[in-house]
């Protein structure tokens, strides 16, 4: 299994989702939040941070999966 961070991302029209390391994306959805339900769950499966982009490309969001494994400490 692949043990990279979930990528959510805007590309050709439509948002996907690839984890760190791969050329191409495993899933692609029509909607932004539609991708980003899918990623959290990779993330989660997977134990690793899912980064959300911003159309522009920009991060807009970054969630750690499980929590306890988030770096930062503080609430939320």
């Amino acid at each position: 299994m692949v043990k990279g961070d979930i990528d959510t991302y805007h590309e050709d029209g439509q948002w996907k989702n690839r984890p760190e390391g791969n050329d191409r994306a495993s899933s692609t959805h029509d909607t932004k939040a539609d991708a980003q339900d899918r990623g959290r769950e990779m993330a989660a499966d997977r134990g690793v941070e899912h980064v959300v982009k911003k159309q522009d490309g920009k991060i807009g969001e970054k969630n750690t999966y499980p929590r306890s494994r988030d770096p930062r400490d503080i609430e939320g």
